[in-house]
């Protein structure tokens, strides 16, 4: 799951709220600390927030493990922001998606 070789995508709804540098953001985390470190489900759960600076922390959850892990950025939070992002691998490709993308069947 989640290899960085394999295509990656975000929905138009992300990139149309997020700037690029917080997706890239999100995609070298995947890649740089959780990828080895936590057993990774093909769909991962992010949420954003504001740190004392303003500027946005991404909190990843393992539902694996229950542990829970921040990563601070210097990327200014802006309100608009969602509260929560994930990540979904289908074995072929990789997108960065709102909890609103997933179809609620």
């Amino acid at each position: 799951m989640f290899q960085a070789t394999d295509n990656r995508f975000a929905t138009i709804a992300v990139a149309s709220q997020l700037p690029d540098t917080l997706i890239d953001a999100l995609w070298l985390i995947i890649d740089q600390d959780l990828q080895g470190v936590f057993p990774l489900q093909n769909l991962l759960h992010f949420k954003l927030k504001a740190t004392d600076q303003n500027n946005v922390q991404i909190t990843f959850d393992s539902e694996a493990t229950g542990d829970q892990i921040a990563f601070d950025t210097t990327a200014a939070y802006h309100n608009s922001y969602p509260e929560m992002i994930l990540a979904y691998d289908d074995g072929r490709s990789q997108t960065i998606l709102l909890p609103s993308d997933v179809d609620q069947d």
